[in-house]
């Protein structure tokens, strides 16, 4: 039996390489280039013949008879909407977030309330943390179900037999990047290890129904450690993350294939995370008296509209080259709404610093942010204070113009219910809410200089 040459790969992306090298061409990582050993190639050509299906085809109708899809709700409600209601029998989740995000934590809080509403074992099997530890975390956690079962194995045979002992309801791997398969060369980590790790697990997920949470780990550019074919193997990615410095955390779905993406707001406490069920109150100030520099939107996370204030800061300075920092907002775009400000507002900014900030640590993407951040960069370098009870919702063009943005009803819907009644929006969106507005006060502004003066007047 012939073997071909043996070749080169990186062990951080897979990409192929022809020789040995230092760094890999593709993703620019260091040390990470090996040499693997190609499969054995018999030199006979693969069979075409075919074999009967053991599930035949089904119609589309056919398969619609079956009716919705049931879910296994968690308890967490917060938890429950990101995955799109519960969880789905055989489903796979992978869970990433910088470290200290509160991964472990949240996972540990939902697979003992599964543990608790079931009355059926849950597996909770640690390759990063011994049982004694993971039992601390549990009884800070007030997680002490008798139902929740907890392993510390990383040899990936050794977490299947855990399985076929107890039959959980729920499986709990953490971290996916910790076990290890005997049967495949590599450390633990590795891009072959992960890989087989994860099929094996979800093959036992679609086979026997069990829904499986993998959490993972992330690398210093926030991407999941490991092959990227792992986020197209799961059904569902959620991502945990937040500011360092404070104690909130967004969790997101990337990716749901039983559901829609949605966004779910979690407060790390000593007791465990949270829930946030009005995440507008946190992204937003209280205050009696408007301050120059602010100015509120309205953003939308998957299906959910949030409330986000901008702030801004326009400071004179003697250095040559201003700076223009931002945080919590893309700094390319920011720079471009800040020239377009510039210009639809007869503003001279060469000669000053201007702050652009969100507030409690939101990143905000949204186009429909922009109308707000421009607004914002004029009240502050005239020191005005833009009236309480207005919002702003709108792209904003190179050419000044504001555009439509998507969800337009449920922006304003949300804006209402915080108490907002002036709403300075793009042109054709009064048609657009049904009749959501209620007694607030819609002003389309079709350009950017029109919207600065319609703040100005707005009562």
């Amino acid at each position: 039996m012939a073997r071909s040459a043996p070749g080169f790969a990186c062990s951080a992306c897979a990409a192929p390489a022809l020789k040995w090298a230092g760094r890999c061409a593709k993703c620019g990582e260091f040390g990470t280039v090996n040499e693997v050993q190609a499969a054995p190639n018999s030199g006979l050509r693969a069979s075409v013949t075919g074999r009967t299906p053991a599930r035949p085809a089904r119609g589309v109708a056919e398969a619609l008879r079956a009716g919705p899809i049931p879910r296994l709700p968690t308890g967490i409600g917060e938890f429950d909407r990101v995955l799109g209601g519960g969880l789905v029998a055989g489903q796979v989740v992978l869970c990433s977030g910088p470290p200290g995000s509160g991964k472990s934590t949240l996972v540990l809080a939902a697979a003992n309330a599964l543990a608790e509403q079931l009355g059926r074992p849950v597996l909770y099997a640690s390759g990063e943390e011994s049982v004694e530890q993971v039992a601390l975390r549990a009884s800070r956690l007030q997680a002490q179900n008798p139902g929740l079962m907890l392993a510390d194995d990383t040899d990936l045979a050794m977490v299947i037999g855990q399985i076929d002992a107890l039959d959980p309801a729920l499986v709990v791997i953490d971290s996916v990047q910790t076990i290890a398969s005997a049967d495949v060369d590599g450390r633990a980590g590795g891009v072959a290890q992960v890989m087989e790790v994860a099929q094996a697990i979800t093959r036992i997920a679609k086979s026997r129904g069990i829904p499986v949470i993998l959490i993972g780990q992330v690398t210093k550019d926030s991407n999941v450690a490991g092959p990227r074919a792992l986020e197209h193997i799961v059904d569902a990615h959620l991502n945990l993350d937040g500011d360092a410095h404070t104690s909130l955390r967004l969790l997101r779905s990337i990716k749901n294939r039983f559901g829609p993406l949605e966004v779910a707001a979690f407060e790390q406490t000593d007791t465990g995370m949270r829930e946030v069920v009005d995440p507008s109150a946190l992204f937003r100030g209280e205050r009696e008296v408007a301050v120059p520099g602010v100015c509120v939107t309205v953003t939308v996370e998957g299906n959910r509209a949030l409330m986000a204030e901008v702030q801004s800061l326009v400071a004179p300075t003697t250095s040559p080259n201003p700076r223009r920092g931002v945080s919590g907002l893309d700094s390319a775009r920011s720079t471009m709404l800040i020239a377009v400000t510039e210009r639809a507002a007869g503003l001279k900014l060469y000669d000053k610093d201007v702050y652009l900030a969100t507030l409690a640590g939101m990143r905000l993407t949204d186009p429909a942010s922009d109308l707000a951040v421009c607004l914002a960069v004029v009240s502050a370098a005239h020191d005005r204070a833009l009236p309480l009870e207005a919002t702003a919702i709108g792209e904003v063009a190179l050419s000044g113009d504001v555009r439509g943005v998507p969800m337009m009803a449920e922006r304003v819907s949300e804006a209402v219910r915080l108490g907002y009644r002036v709403l300075l929006v793009p042109p054709g969106s009064t048609a657009r809410v049904n009749g959501r507005a209620g007694s607030a006060r819609l002003i389309e502004v079709p350009s950017l200089s029109r919207a600065i003066s319609a703040a100005w007047s707005a009562k």
